[in-house]
């Protein structure tokens, strides 16, 4: 078993509760990291055998289009897609980070971080 995490991974989105932010929109970082059973990657070198990266990374991308008001929203449909495409991952964890938010003050970043499956 293994951790395949990707981490940073950056887009501009327009989620948010205000209307101004589903027009002007903001950048989002966001984290995934999960548990996998790795041992014939280990083994093998062969991409067949493990998660595929870029295909996770096509996922949240898929579900970061999306627009949505809240964070949770967002974390929670990047699990569900990213176990649904790939049901043998177990205990998944998303970190939503919107950078920049507008709250009336300075704040560097809000986030939401969702685990496991529903």
């Amino acid at each position: 078993m293994g951790i395949i995490s990707l981490s940073g991974m950056e887009f501009f989105a327009y989620h948010g509760c205000f209307a101004e932010e589903q027009i002007i929109g903001n950048k989002f970082i966001i984290d995934l990291e999960f548990f996998a059973a790795t041992e014939n990657a280990e083994l093998s070198d062969d991409l067949t055998k493990t998660i595929n990266y870029q295909k996770v990374y096509e996922i949240v991308k898929v579900e970061m289009e999306i627009k949505s008001k809240l964070l949770e929203h967002v974390a929670r449909r990047i699990l569900d897609a990213v176990y649904k495409y790939f049901p043998d991952i177990d205990n998944a964890k998303v970190t939503v980070n919107k950078i920049n938010p507008q709250m009336g003050g300075k704040i560097d970043k809000v986030g939401v971080t969702l685990t496991g499956k529903i």
